[in-house]
């Protein structure tokens, strides 16, 4: 088995080297990453300019774009062959309810999916992340499970992980996305030239965040994981939509 393992942190990230190290005693895994941290960059692709591609001491590739880049160079390009999974992670923080729309981990896991290979996105639910061993493990299951049986079809699968130890975990759960409130508003500050810059606001607490949720069992420390699906298409409303373009 062949694994392309990507993040959103940056080939120096600790979480990646967990994921590698794990993930390295059960496939053949090459890992291709962003040069610097690229958190919140979403699905964007690098198209005013071209990419270079190096290789770190340790085997890693980076690249100076972002992981979405990562992800389509090295499989559409870079490789010579079609891996047969995407890991992206550990990421330093969780990515649950609307923060996957903004993830660059997941992100990267969404590419492998657009270009129909089975992707999971790991990341972890803390601030500090003292126990990337326990996501790392979690990864590994999962890979395990897939090689045993296979998903039949591409899938994208979101995976939060409590910050804890193995033993403290609580088992899986397939969750579906949570809620959060409004982001809280832009903090304007000053800069060390007198001038105004803005910070994006944190974000918003969980809002719907029920039994059900990723919020909610990562919170009971059992792993969250989330199938996710492209298609936005909001199907419900396409028949008012209809009828307001009819008038």
């Amino acid at each position: 088995m062949r694994i392309l393992l990507s993040n959103d942190d940056g080939y120096f990230a600790p979480g990646l080297a967990a994921l590698y190290s794990a993930l390295s005693a059960l496939a053949d895994v090459t890992v291709v990453a962003p040069e610097r941290d690229k958190s919140g960059a979403s699905n964007s692709l690098t198209l005013d300019r071209p990419l270079s591609m190096r290789q770190a001491p340790n085997g890693f590739f980076f690249l100076n774009g972002t992981p979405t880049d990562c992800v389509h160079m090295a499989v559409t390009g870079m490789l010579g062959w079609t891996p047969d999974m995407v890991v992206s992670g550990i990421n330093h923080g969780s990515n649950m309810g609307d923060d996957t729309i903004y993830s660059g981990t997941v992100a990267a896991a969404t590419e492998g999916f657009l270009l129909g290979i089975p992707s999971i996105a790991v990341s972890m639910v803390a601030r500090e992340s003292k126990h990337f061993d326990t996501a790392a493990w979690v990864a590994a299951e999962l890979v395990k499970r897939h090689q045993v049986h296979a998903l039949s079809t591409p899938t994208l699968l979101n995976v939060n992980v409590p910050d804890v130890a193995r033993d403290d975990l609580q088992g899986f759960e397939v969750t579906r996305l949570g809620k959060r409130h409004k982001a809280e508003s832009a903090v304007k500050a000053t800069n060390p030239r007198g001038e105004v810059v803005y910070w994006i606001g944190a974000a918003g607490g969980a809002a719907d965040a029920g039994p059900g949720t990723d919020f909610y069992a990562t919170e009971h420390n059992r792993v969250s994981v989330t199938p996710l699906q492209i298609d936005l298409t909001n199907y419900p409303q396409m028949k008012s939509v209809a009828e307001w373009m009819a008038h």
